[in-house]
């Protein structure tokens, strides 16, 4: 049983999606940056172009009427609405855009969640160090301030920044993000802290100045996968387990939502690695100021972005010097019983989202939970009868549905990965998660359903007209 005003709805990313990428003012984002330079991006492609929402808007609306959401996650660009990334230069045009976006849906009876940040600094902060420069967080508040003041009569549900853990490592450590940097052991923890600082000012600034007019709820989106140790009687590799969780979700939620600080065991192994290897600069996991916003109770509901989990083993890392993974000393493996859909890193394990929203309710003080993204990839030529991802939404959302039936977890909503298919960040377009096909090769870019989209919509409308509580419903044909 799902409640009658649990929010069905699917997401997407501005620079995924909008193209326009020197449209109407819009200032580069790094993005634009990274995409740009040779070899970083699968074919070398970029998302100048991408699904060209930005001129197509009305295309992507009838594909989320069609599909019955109830909600519909965006992001809007940081550098579309303040090309310098401050409050100095306004883009009205790109104000005027998001605004039709939200007021669009807003008549179709769809309720936007907005992302504040989902990857695409503006170059003109990334010039003066970006999320690594300490005034990243007030350039943040700042943006974070407008965007509330201009949308959020009519904008209930935000997301500051998507995936910190995923921007701050793939973009700071291992370089295959923009910007692209390689600086092991160090810059990733900076920008994590950053976007931390960051975050906490935005709601902060929320709750004392918009919320009382607004009425709305602010949040971060955390990206975790499921751990469990590789042989569950080994002592090391429980131990090995939880550092996995405690360096990708609680290196997020642990301030957030239990003591305003690191997870201990997060900060230990940095140290004592940090030890281990003679480092001398300034301690790599920083340390929270008093004078700033407090980290602790800055978020109004839990929001999760899961794929896949992983079976662990102690040891990964060893013998690599300073960097992240000798930190966590954590060897990850695929159970070979697990499927993978489309690239080789997304095992298909449905039943490992219902254990990580049970261990949200146990570890965070039972929040709300809303499922912020959760998808299915395709690579190659792409199947429209996508029989095998339309299985896994089914076989997913009985999970979420067991999480809050069985398990109690207060889970509010679920929000499929992707509307349509888009540039997928260094893989381009090679990678398909989308509920709608889009034809790249068509100036067009047009729109098709995949099965797996009609057989969401189905989800949908068989839950927005539940029966009451105590009546079965299957979501099985």
């Amino acid at each position: 049983m799902f409640p009658r005003d649990f929010a069905w709805g699917a997401g997407t990313a501005a620079y995924q999606i909008e193209g326009g990428w020197q449209a109407d003012g819009k200032g580069p984002s790094i993005w634009d940056t990274f995409s740009h330079e040779k070899g970083r991006v699968f074919g070398d492609q970029n998302g100048d172009v991408a699904c060209n929402s930005y001129e197509l808007w009305e295309k992507d609306l009838e594909c989320i009427q069609q599909l019955g959401l109830t909600h519909y996650r965006l992001s809007v660009s940081w550098a579309r609405l303040l090309p310098d990334g401050t409050t100095r230069h306004v883009n009205q045009k790109g104000v005027q855009y998001y605004s039709k976006v939200i007021d669009d849906l807003l008549a179709c009876n769809v309720s936007p969640m907005v992302t504040l940040y989902h990857f695409d600094l503006p170059q003109a902060l990334q010039n003066e160090g970006g999320w690594t420069s300490p005034g990243i967080a007030a350039h943040f508040d700042n943006y974070a301030k407008f965007c509330f003041q201009a949308f959020g009569d009519r904008v209930k549900l935000w997301i500051t920044i998507n995936e910190p853990q995923v921007c701050a490592k793939l973009g700071h450590e291992d370089g295959i993000h923009a910007p692209g940097l390689k600086e092991k052991g160090t810059a990733a923890y900076l920008a994590g802290h950053n976007m931390l600082r960051a975050h906490a000012m935005a709601w902060s600034s929320y709750d004392s100045v918009y919320r009382p007019k607004q009425k709305g709820a602010v949040s971060l989106a955390i990206n975790s996968d499921w751990f469990e140790p590789l042989h569950p009687g080994s002592g090391e590799d429980m131990k090995a387990a939880e550092r996995d969780l405690a360096f990708t979700m609680g290196w997020f939620a642990w301030p957030v939502f239990v003591t305003g600080d690191y997870p201990e065991i997060m900060r230990s192994a940095v140290d004592a690695q940090s030890e281990k290897l003679k480092y001398s600069g300034p301690p790599r996991l920083p340390t929270f100021s008093e004078d700033e916003p407090a980290i602790l109770g800055t978020a109004d509901f839990f929001a999760l972005n899961y794929y896949t989990s992983r079976k662990v083993e102690s040891g990964g890392g060893r013998g690599e010097g300073l960097c992240m993974k000798s930190d966590r000393d954590a060897e990850e493996v695929l159970d070979p019983s697990w499927p993978v859909c489309g690239v080789s890193w997304l095992a298909v394990v449905p039943h490992g989202l219902r254990k990580l929203l049970k261990y949200i309710k146990d570890t965070f003080n039972n929040p709300a939970v809303y499922v912020t993204e959760n998808g299915f990839s395709q690579v190659g030529p792409p199947q429209i009868e996508d029989v095998q991802r339309c299985e896994f939404y089914k076989d997913t959302i009985l999970e979420v549905g067991k999480a809050i039936e069985e398990d109690g977890v207060d889970v509010r909503g679920y929000f499929a990965w992707s509307l349509m298919d888009n540039f997928e960040w260094a893989d381009g377009f090679s990678v398909r998660f989308g509920l709608f096909h889009v034809d790249f090769s068509d100036a067009k870019l047009t729109r098709t359903v995949y099965r797996s989209g009609r057989e969401y919509a189905k989800i949908i409308s068989r839950y927005k007209s539940a029966p009451c509580k105590g009546e079965q419903l299957a979501i099985r044909d």
